[in-house]
């Protein structure tokens, strides 16, 4: 579930191996292997229409079951973290804190598909925690954004992995077998894609 779960399944398998190998041998934790896409927020119990601050409202209601779906080692930190930013008001939905990675993770919630503009957002907010909330014995903070629907090309052209940045998609229900059956056809289809590309760059 480690390798069916997280980013890393997204990348070629040579490279997944190695990074698997690397947390076998010497304990290793990358962001790759604690991200997860998609989570299912199912236990939140939202229905059909619902805003930003209902979805953030229901994972504090649920912060222990929201924090177990995020994976192992995770812990809250805060909620709607105030940011003053040339004297004006920025606020983080959740602050959280990877005890692994000894990173601070910061997460914003969004309802509809993902867009460029959240990069900078989120770029904005991570600078801003390096700066005036990190220790001095933590690495640079990550960004988590959670979209209702991700934008694999438009997140692939950002290259958001260097910014330390991940997108994942959410879904507040299990969908019908039939059509995870299809997202799991499309994922395998767009991981053998970039393993294609990956492979034919090294090659030249």
């Amino acid at each position: 579930m480690l390798y069916e779960r997280t980013a890393i399944s997204q990348k070629s398998a040579d490279l997944a191996q190695k990074e698997l190998a690397q947390l076998r041998e010497k304990g290793n934790m990358s962001p790759d292997l604690v991200f997860r896409d998609p989570y299912l927020l199912d236990f939140l119990n939202l229905k059909d229409t619902f805003s930003e601050s209902d979805l953030e409202t229901a994972i504090l209601r649920e912060i222990e079951k929201f924090l177990l779906e995020l994976g192992c080692g995770f812990t809250f930190v805060a909620r709607q973290k105030r940011m003053i930013i040339d004297s004006e008001d920025d606020y983080l939905d959740l602050l959280l804190f990877h005890r692994k990675l000894k990173r601070l993770i910061a997460v914003e919630l969004k309802l509809g598909k993902f867009k460029a503009a959240f990069k900078g957002q989120m770029e904005l907010y991570l600078r801003w925690l390096e700066s005036n909330e990190m220790e001095a014995d933590e690495g640079t903070p990550l960004g988590i954004i959670l979209c209702a629907e991700g934008g694999k090309q438009t997140i692939e052209l950002l290259r958001l992995d260097a910014s330390g940045i991940h997108v994942a998609e959410y879904m507040t229900e299990l969908p019908p077998r039939i059509e995870l059956k299809k997202k799991l056809q499309t994922a395998m289809e767009y991981a053998r894609n970039r393993a294609r590309k990956s492979f034919e760059t090294e090659s030249h």
